[in-house]
């Protein structure tokens, strides 16, 4: 298990490094100045040139990606040419409304996923299984952006039955800062008028981004389950009379998960990536509308941040799908 966790430790710092020279490299390639966006088309030249000498943007590319590598290594991420606020702390800032969303997606996405997935494979070839592939192929099939504002005009705009946009209503005090995740520390605090407030702003978001992501989950545990149902042992454990739920759920399941483990964890990279689309569709003041706003405002140094940050996110999470496969298989750990 420690060599496992050193491995991908190392891995994580292999991965910053080169996507860090990726982005920084990208970054200069598109046409921009950072130094010309800060002090305006209208400032002098003298102006102009003394911000970028601040910036380092005269020196070499090589001298300026060693400043950067330092900063880096110093938990330094930049300064945001838009909100003129370290970038880390803006990271931090807008992190806990995504994680909230990604959250409260990958219990449904689960939830939804694992059901359909075994109703599917127990109920092969019938109606059942044919209404869930369909369910979950659509899932797969229709763009978030698509689906999204499907939603928001038929819920929001047309029956009026949920909110459309951001976390919480204007009128709604927000609880006080705990964890920053609106549904936990109103919880916390006792506030359920919050509590109730914030779960109705992550209906329609929830529902469109884990649409998006159960089929995958649904489609691995479907042809798991039917690999897993025709084994031997468990020809041998129905015929000996074991009850079916007893049979799917302790033993099939167990055995199906074991392949699914990889595709949840990447669902889960994959969702803190695929926010960026649903959090700009319902103003969702997470990491991937404050991304969006950075490209669309030339931030170079808050985009490399987000990349940097989703590449690790990516390496933990293997990290925990390696020490789940130990969790549910005992020869691996052998």
């Amino acid at each position: 298990m420690w060599a496992i966790i050193r491995n991908r430790l190392l891995m994580l710092v292999l991965v910053i490094f080169g996507v860090s020279f990726i982005t920084f490299l990208m970054s200069n390639v598109i046409p921009g100045d950072p130094a010309r966006m800060i002090v305006g088309v209208k400032a002098s030249e003298e102006t102009y040139q003394r911000v970028r000498e601040q910036m380092g943007l005269n020196d070499p590319l090589y001298i300026q990606y060693l400043h950067y590598v330092k900063g880096l290594l110093s938990g330094d991420l930049g300064t945001s040419l838009r909100t003129q606020q370290p970038v880390l702390d803006d990271l931090i800032t807008y992190f806990p409304a995504t994680m909230e969303l990604v959250l409260f997606t990958f219990v449904v996405a689960i939830i939804l996923g694992v059901a359909i997935g075994v109703l599917t494979a127990v109920k092969s070839n019938t109606v059942w299984d044919y209404v869930g592939r369909i369910f979950s192929i659509s899932g797969a099939s229709l763009p978030v952006f698509w689906s999204g504002l499907m939603v928001i005009i038929l819920f929001y705009g047309v029956l009026g039955w949920l909110p459309a946009s951001e976390r919480i209503d204007l009128f709604v005090d927000a609880p006080p800062t705990i964890t920053g995740l609106y549904t936990v520390d109103s919880l916390l605090g006792g506030n359920m008028k919050a509590f109730n407030n914030a779960l109705l702003h992550l209906v329609l978001p929830v529902t469109v981004l884990a649409f998006a992501h159960l089929s995958t989950i649904s489609r691995q545990i479907r042809a798991s389950m039917l690999e897993v149902l025709q084994q031997d042992y468990i020809k041998t454990a129905r015929a000996n009379g074991l009850s079916s739920g007893l049979l799917i759920f302790r033993y099939a399941l167990r055995n199906a998960l074991m392949p699914t483990v990889t595709v949840v964890g990447l669902s889960i990279g994959s969702l803190l990536g695929g926010a960026v689309v649903t959090e700009t569709i319902f103003n969702w003041p997470g990491l991937g509308k404050y991304v969006v706003d950075s490209i669309a405002n030339l931030d170079f140094p808050a985009i490399m941040g987000f990349t940097i940050m989703i590449a690790s996110g990516y390496v933990l999470i293997n990290l925990i799908v390696d020490l789940l496969y130990m969790a549910l298989d005992p020869q691996i750990r052998e």
